[in-house]
């Protein structure tokens, strides 16, 4: 379920309250009534530690986590979901990797039982929607709060796990990443092929594969990195026991310098070039290079365990089950190539709120999904129907599903459309 806790300025944005679930634990029922294997779920930092752990509110963590006990459905508990913390803390505080293994620590001494976390959810994305961005507290926008960010977010999850496994031994990482691809024209292949390369790195910096010979090695330290620092990740490396990829529509980028065909939103640069950064769906008339490809990518590179962690699309009911059954297929295709797929997650159970600002603003903007949260109770949706077809036989019949989504029409071009682009590694 979406549960972001993201801080814009001095104000904390909740989708746990927000979605009303804060309140209904009877949504619980409604979860399991879905015949789903496993659950992420918030045990948030920011919500129940606010004033550190010695401090902590344990009441809703422990009513929801030992109903999820009772009803056998495996909780992968997450710890900062797009946060920066605790008002006494931010993704800039060297001291925020002890912190959280404190509060992991915490956790883990309270729920034994539990044997699946997130400790941060997409560090590398949220390192650069909050310090490359400037979209999220603490709103810087350099290179060098963005590596700084990053680096800290990884020794975090580190230690979170470290402390954890010191209580339960047997705990996994189930560490998260949106996962897309980056093309472009030939003349910014080279900026293509970097953002390619970067966004490997938290699985990359977690598995202690950033030494001197890799491509991002003098990019951080150019960035201000200190070479003790991507040291240390090397000697206490925290290899994810399951690789898990994020991937959505908009995962896909292309990179035009052609600025005048797009829409001045859409304008950036990185000090060589000015260039358009837009959904690659919208401009490539190859189409989507897909999650089938992406799963394979990314068994190819860590031959760890994936998991398609979250699979959504802001759509119409049929839109969305469209995509869902084409991860589904897509994670089945990967099997099938041999790649150790273990699951697929859908994505915000009870809906989102006002990512299309990048939950910046509080406008109201609903997508609902498996539940509509709009009336007095959750109302379940066609999502909700295909979900539970998947978890029971594995194939949907929903009479929707023989059209193609409209990422996969001609419509979807909004741009005049590019041949074969670049930028594959």
């Amino acid at each position: 379920m979406e549960c972001t806790v993201n801080r814009v300025g001095n104000v904390y944005f909740d989708q746990i309250e927000r979605s009303g679930h804060g309140a209904r634990s009877g949504d619980l029922d409604l979860f399991a009534g879905l015949r789903l294997r496993a659950l992420r779920y918030p045990v948030l930092w920011e919500r129940i530690a606010p004033n550190g752990p010695s401090r902590a509110r344990w009441g809703w963590a422990d009513e929801r986590l030992g109903r999820l006990r009772e009803l056998g459905l495996r909780p992968i508990v997450g710890l900062m979901h797009h946060g920066s913390g605790p008002r006494y803390t931010s993704l800039l505080d060297p001291e925020m990797p002890e912190k959280l293994a404190a509060f992991a620590r915490a956790v883990a001494e309270r729920y034994p039982w539990i044997d699946a976390y997130t400790p941060i959810n997409e560090p590398l994305t949220t390192a650069r929607f909050s310090a490359l961005y400037g979209h999220w507290y603490p709103h810087a926008k350099d290179p060098r709060a963005f590596a700084k960010a990053l680096l800290i977010q990884c020794r975090a999850v580190t230690l979170a796990m470290r402390a954890i496994r010191e209580v339960s031994p047997g705990a996994v990482l189930v560490q998260t990443e949106d996962l897309g691809e980056t093309r472009s024209t030939s003349a910014l292949d080279y900026q293509a092929r970097f953002e390619n390369e970067r966004r490997w790195l938290t699985f990359d910096l977690l598995s202690g594969r950033v030494d001197r010979r890799h491509p991002m090695w003098g990019y951080l330290l150019w960035a201000g990195a200190k070479e003790a620092d991507l040291e240390d990740s090397l000697a206490h490396q925290c290899l994810p026991d399951i690789i898990g990829i994020n991937y959505y529509v908009t995962s896909e980028r292309f990179l035009d310098e052609r600025v005048s065909a797009y829409p001045l939103g859409t304008h950036g640069g990185n000090g060589r070039h000015r260039y358009a950064d837009v959904e690659a769906v919208r401009v490539c008339s190859e189409g989507l290079v897909g999650a089938r490809a992406l799963i394979n990518k990314a068994w190819s590179r860590y031959r760890r365990p994936i998991a398609v962690t979250e699979a959504h699309i802001g759509c119409a009911y049929d839109e969305q089950i469209r995509w869902l059954a084409e991860i589904w297929e897509a994670a089945r295709g990967a099997r099938q190539d041999g790649a150790d797929v273990r699951a697929v997650t859908a994505w915000a159970l009870l809906g989102s709120f006002d990512w299309c600002s990048l939950v910046t603003r509080a406008d109201g903007h609903y997508e609902p999904g498996a539940f509509d949260v709009r009336g007095d109770t959750p109302t379940p949706t066609v999502v909700a129907d295909v979900i539970r077809e998947l978890s029971a036989r594995g194939e949907p019949s929903h009479p929707a599903l023989g059209a193609p989504g409209w990422w996969r029409r001609p419509e979807r071009l909004l741009y005049p459309p590019t041949g074969p682009s670049t930028g594959e590694l």
